[in-house]
């Protein structure tokens, strides 16, 4: 996971901002379908 995604995480759960996790968890999952396989099971997954 990119570190300004993972920053940006970090910071919408400390604010309890619903709405900019959700985002940025669609954001994660769209970058890691783009990136492929090579990536696949880092364990830095977020879910709601």
């Amino acid at each position: 996971m990119p570190q300004w995604l993972c920053n940006q995480l970090m910071r919408a759960f400390q604010k309890k901002d619903r709405r900019q996790i959700k985002l940025l968890n669609d954001c994660w999952y769209f970058y890691r379908n783009k990136q492929g396989p090579k990536e696949q099971g880092s364990g830095t997954e977020f879910f709601l």
